[in-house]
């Protein structure tokens, strides 16, 4: 089986991930490759890491040029994915890696995006309930974002568990790569370089809300998220510290039963081994997802650590294993679990 397969948004951080991996699928067949501004150009001035194909000019994203692949990547900002998506055949495996296509609720899009809502697809973590059924044979798939990817994994258990209270608090620490590839004075390295800073303090980041949906939709209720991420001086990664009280007296060795139950059978989660925590250089260009827990008696607190790769199982990795469902490929092929190191 060969797959044709296009990447539009090429020239960014998730475009240049999703070539990565792509490069190294067995069934894949790089098609067209586009870019807004940077059409015109070849890829290597943008990823001189991809050598096959490096003299690739890329061309402008629009209908015409990705029509007649069987599968489409939109590596592209919000609100610019639905409008193509629209214009492509029904039969073509669309995967928007944006936020346009990610959010159940209407008034929670207009309210963190604006405009009208472009509407839901089938959503990309696998390993959350119910997920992979839905993605398997869809044409059109939302990648979530990528705080969610790591943060919804490592609560959904203890959550669809009753462990834990319906009231979260993640604080996660994240590399420059996730801010995308514009010219922005906070991510110069004269600024990021020996310093970490939080943003989007108090609710006021955009995937609170995808958050609330993911956890929510485990625990059967609505539940309340505090989410604080905070900017490191490094490019990719993310460590998410997330927590929740306890409903329950629990202790530690039952809690990693009920994760261990959950994702014993998951090729991109591991349950790390008691006493050893997750870090992100363990992740680093890998499809995976690293947590451990440990229950805190005395605050009355579950604590749940997740790493991940941002740009791999947090946008570009995760992307490939929808398309491999989709498609009806093992969910694992051309998906890397062995990190980078050091």
């Amino acid at each position: 089986m060969t797959v044709r397969v296009a990447v539009a948004g090429a020239s960014g951080y998730a475009g240049g991930e999703l070539l990565r991996l792509l490069l190294a699928h067995p069934e894949v067949e790089i098609g067209a490759l586009t870019a807004g501004g940077n059409a015109g150009t070849p890829l290597g001035q943008h990823h001189p890491n991809l050598l096959p194909l490096a003299d690739r000019v890329l061309t402008d994203t629009g209908p015409a040029e990705l029509a007649g692949h069987d599968v489409v990547f939109l590596a592209l900002p919000h609100g610019h994915s639905a409008a193509i998506a629209a214009a492509l055949d029904e039969r073509t495996v669309v995967v928007d890696c944006g936020a346009d296509h990610r959010l159940n609720d209407p008034s929670a899009w207009t309210r963190w995006y604006g405009g009208e809502h472009p509407g839901t697809w089938p959503y990309g973590i696998p390993e959350l309930p119910g997920a992979r059924e839905r993605l398997r044979g869809s044409t059109r798939i939302a990648v979530p974002g990528c705080f969610p990817t790591v943060s919804s994994l490592a609560l959904a258990p203890a959550l669809a568990a009753g462990l834990v209270e319906p009231d979260a608090v993640v604080v996660a620490v994240t590399g420059t790569s996730g801010a995308g590839r514009a010219l922005k004075p906070h991510l110069l390295s004269a600024e990021v370089m020996g310093s970490a800073a939080v943003y989007g303090v108090g609710g006021a980041h955009r995937h609170t809300p995808e958050l609330v949906q993911n956890l929510s939709a485990a625990a059967g209720t609505p539940v309340k998220v505090s989410f604080t991420p905070v900017l490191a001086p490094m490019s990719r990664g993310i460590l998410a510290t997330c927590s929740a009280p306890l409903a329950d007296v629990v202790d530690t060795g039952a809690a990693r039963r009920t994760y261990l139950d959950a994702y014993g059978d998951e090729p991109f989660v591991r349950v790390l081994p008691e006493g050893q925590w997750p870090q992100t250089s363990a992740t680093l260009g890998a499809n995976t997802v690293h947590l451990q827990l440990v229950v805190d008696p005395d605050a009355g607190r579950l604590v749940v650590v997740g790493a991940e790769d941002n740009l791999t199982k947090g946008t570009a990795g995760g992307a490939v294993q929808c398309m491999n469902l989709a498609l009806g490929l093992p969910e694992t092929t051309g998906l890397p679990t062995a990190g980078v190191a050091p």
